[in-house]
């Protein structure tokens, strides 16, 4: 059965580029809840030029690998070559700057949504438009070319984010879906494209030192989920499958950030529904009923893939320090004689952090690897401190470690509770979630919301990509709400941990001293 859906291409593939791994994901359209094959290839940015890159050979290698291990990988399970696909989507990092010039050159290395270096840049930005601009934005690291002087900003004559960037190679087409879009430049309320007094007003404002740059000439179109945004071209294919099996002419979705796939990866796209991502950074996407009262620096305005209007609270550093401790215990295991997997050293340090006090014992874990604009910090220096009375265990230490990673968001999310907004329940995904009931059950407390956990939680966004990919057959008869309750998810099994009041308790006394304890982390940043 599967093969015939193979060979008949009724299927759907999402690929999505995250920080530390690309993702390649095959799906029946039949049935988008079966997964027919996936494929993946990790990789690592790297901090050149007091800047965070990935080279663009290295997103091409990444992406031809995964999708090389998912070609393979559908062979072996089902006996079928993928010689055609019903659909493609991309997706992948939100944010950053990826700047060509007029015979599409990359003018300046790609800066990801890592860096921190477009403070006035981006206060400025804020104070003219009115709305919070964050440091990791496009729009932000142009504007902090144009006031630094770069050199290359005269020849700048489109930007894009890295997720456009592949689509365009793919298809030819310089678009971007709404939800990516959103986190390059404001899009307008109750609309689906950019908000045009702020396009006149940023034009205003570069008009005596960057003359005769227009920013909705440099901007990609803006499409909804649904729409066609091409189709594979033979070049196209030939960079995605050098073999030469996959055919071209394949309909594309509008690219999407990960923060939007994520969204449709846990069912959460409509008003009062949440989801939070962890990975490398961790943010949670909440959907407005209404727009917020007044403008806050820990919240960016964005939309989901239909353009519905999001509060999204972003930490730039997620589990990265918390995959280095576990790195450092599996290390020891081995060193020991004692060898065991990966998976099996964060089931068992998981598992300890529930044995430990609510309040992780005194102990205080900052996971910040890069600067924390939320936290006040323009650098990161990770850090586990504690007092001498503190109680020191390895249940502690793991319990403040996964504190830690939840901690810079909770301050975001009291914000949005100072707001009003209501959240009937939150959804996670992400590898950290893969441990049943531990991750889980603290972000639940941490939040003091239920959280629920579905099967695809480790792998969501390139599921939540070839979802999308899916959806561009039935946009026509109905919307994206409806297409993930009725056909997506609907009987699907989903895990709700509620928030347990000792840990609701225990993680609000952490996050007091975790909060005092931040003048330690500045200290760290000044003088190390």
């Amino acid at each position: 059965m599967s093969a015939e859906v193979i060979r008949a291409g009724r299927t759907a593939l999402g690929i999505e580029l995250g920080s530390t791994r690309i993702k390649a994901c095959l799906i029946s359209s039949d049935d988008p809840s079966d997964v027919l094959a996936v494929g993946s290839h990790e990789w690592q940015n790297r901090f050149e030029g007091r800047m965070w890159t990935y080279s663009l050979e290295d997103v091409w290698a990444g992406i031809r690998a995964a999708y090389a291990d998912l070609h393979a990988d559908a062979e072996r399970r089902h006996g079928e070559p993928l010689e055609t696909i019903g659909a493609i989507g991309v997706s992948a990092m939100m944010h950053g700057y990826l700047a060509f010039g007029a015979d599409d050159e990359l003018l300046v290395p790609f800066r990801t949504w890592r860096n921190t270096t477009t403070g006035p840049a981006a206060s400025q930005l804020s104070a003219a438009f009115g709305t919070n601009i964050p440091l990791r934005w496009s729009i932000a690291h142009l504007y902090q070319a144009v006031l630094d002087g770069e050199p290359h900003v005269p020849h700048v004559r489109r930007i894009t984010t890295l997720a456009g960037h592949v689509h365009w190679r793919l298809t030819g087409r310089p678009v971007l879906g709404v939800g990516d879009a959103s986190g390059m430049f404001p899009i307008a309320a109750g609309t689906s494209d950019y908000d045009a007094q702020l396009l006149d007003r940023f034009d205003g404002l570069v008009a005596d030192v960057a003359p005769g740059l227009r920013i909705a000439d440099l901007l990609p179109i803006v499409l909804v989920a649904g729409q066609r945004a091409g189709e594979l071209t033979t070049a196209g294919a030939e960079l995605l499958d050098p073999s030469g099996t996959l055919r071209p002419g394949i309909p594309f979705c509008p690219p999407e950030g990960d923060a939007g796939t994520g969204m449709v990866a846990t069912n959460a796209v409509a008003p009062r529904t949440g989801n939070v991502s962890a990975g490398t950074s961790i943010f949670a996407m909440t959907v407005l009923e209404r727009p917020l009262h007044r403008v806050h620096p820990e919240l960016d305005l964005v939309t989901t893939p239909a353009a519905d209007p999001v509060a999204m609270v972003h930490c730039n550093n997620g589990a990265s320090e918390l995959a280095a401790w576990a790195g450092l215990f599996g290390r020891f295991a081995a060193a020991s004689g004692s060898p065991v997997g990966a998976d099996e050293v964060f089931d068992t340090l998981f598992s300890e952090a529930l044995e430990g006090d609510a309040d992780a014992g005194g102990l205080l874990a900052y996971n910040h690897l890069a600067g924390e604009p939320i936290a006040g910090l323009d650098e990161g220096r990770p850090l586990f401190v504690r007092t001498p009375d503190s109680r020191f265990s390895l249940a502690n230490f793991m319990r403040s470690q996964l504190y830690g990673v939840f901690a810079t968001l909770a301050l975001g999310m009291r914000v949005l509770d100072g707001e009003g907004v209501t959240i009937d329940r939150m959804h996670a995904h992400g590898g950290m979630f893969r441990t049943t009931g531990v991750a889980q059950r603290l972000l639940a407390g941490a939040l003091d919301a239920p959280v629920a956990v579905g099967g695809t939680a480790s792998e969501g966004g390139a599921w939540g990509m070839a979802v999308l990919a899916s959806y561009l057959g039935h946009a026509a008869r109905t919307d994206l709400t409806a297409y993930l309750g009725r056909r997506v998810f609907a009987g699907a099994g989903i895990h709700i941990a509620a928030p347990q009041p000792e840990d609701v308790s225990g993680f609000a006394a952490y996050l007091d001293r975790y909060r005092a304890g931040l003048h330690v982390e500045r200290a760290a940043v000044e003088y190390l």
